[in-house]
């Protein structure tokens, strides 16, 4: 139905109708949560890693903050990542990585899934395996694992630490094979490391323990 005006406009207003998606109360909004704080001093721990493929090693700094301090829900999240090594020809991916990973970490939420990315990256010129025998498919795999025991160490993760016992099992496992049996190692579907090995009529993998034979 129209309307003629008579009169001349002086001013106008928009009326919505009921039901209008704008009218939503405000308190359906929900925020994102805010970034973790920085406390003045954050507890860490530092980690070495030596590769073969440089005469200098690096250094992983994780600093966690304390969240819910001094109540039962107390734990400890990662908050920042730093790396530092004396090898320059890493310097650029290097300090692209820190930034994004301190990044990940001060959003909070789950960030576990950093581990499984970092470890699936691949060297094109060839992977390495480093002290005890685990192969590792490249530097950032190796910076992923260390991440993964900063996380179970701190409970954000189910797993086990390095152990020397847990080594020195594996160890005797990898003598009992002979030597023939890990050069012809194939690639773990999970863990990634070339260490699938036959072992009592399975593939077993000698670093995380998956078989297909369950």
């Amino acid at each position: 139905m129209s309307i003629k005006i008579e009169n001349k406009i002086t001013a106008y207003e928009v009326v919505k109708p009921e039901g209008d998606i704008s009218n939503a109360k405000e308190d359906n909004v929900t925020a994102i949560a805010p970034l973790l704080e920085r406390d003045p001093v954050l507890v860490g721990n530092t980690y070495k890693i030596k590769t073969p493929h440089s005469e200098h090693a690096m250094y992983i700094t994780i600093n966690d903050v304390v969240v819910n301090k001094d109540q039962a829900a107390e734990h400890r999240r990662p908050f920042e990542i730093f790396i530092n090594t004396k090898n320059m020809e890493h310097f650029m991916w290097i300090v692209t990585l820190t930034r994004i990973i301190s990044a990940i970490f001060r959003k909070g939420g789950d960030v576990t899934f950093l581990v499984e990315e970092l470890k699936a990256v691949f060297d094109p010129r060839g992977g390495y395996y480093k002290k005890g025998g685990k192969y590792m498919p490249s530097i950032v795999a190796e910076i992923g694992e260390v991440i993964q025991q900063h996380l179970i160490s701190i409970g954000m993760l189910e797993g086990t630490l390095s152990s020397p016992e847990l080594a020195a099992k594996k160890q005797a496992i990898k003598e009992k094979l002979g030597d023939s049996a890990l050069q012809n190692a194939l690639q773990c579907p999970k863990c990634a490391g070339m260490s699938l090995v036959r072992m009592d009529g399975c593939d077993t993998c000698l670093e995380c323990g998956h078989s297909k034979c369950g």
